[in-house]
């Protein structure tokens, strides 16, 4: 596990980005507990309103895809699964 997995807060990262990952760890962790402050905070660290909703955005659609996985039992598919489809992506692309 790399040092910004293992801990955001002091990892070595920039403060815009370490400002974002806290924001996203409220909006996965403590939904209730977020505001329109905390969104604030992250602005005032130079990230735009763009780059706020785009993170916002995928941060919820893994949030819900981990919570499908976990409610229907999907499995995590092997080793060999991931370098077979990191090859395919490399040589082929998103499309």
């Amino acid at each position: 596990m790399g040092p910004i997995l293992a801990d955001y807060r002091s990892a070595p990262i920039g403060e815009p980005l370490r400002a974002t990952l806290a924001l996203l760890e409220t909006l996965t962790l403590r939904p209730e507990a977020l505001t329109p402050e905390a969104v604030r905070t992250v602005l005032a660290h130079g990230v735009t309103r763009e780059a706020v909703r785009d993170a916002m955005y995928v941060a919820f659609l893994f949030n819900i895809y981990d919570r499908l996985a976990d409610t229907l039992g999907w499995e995590k598919p092997g080793e060999a699964y991931y370098r077979n489809a990191g090859r395919h992506l490399l040589k082929h692309g998103y499309l």
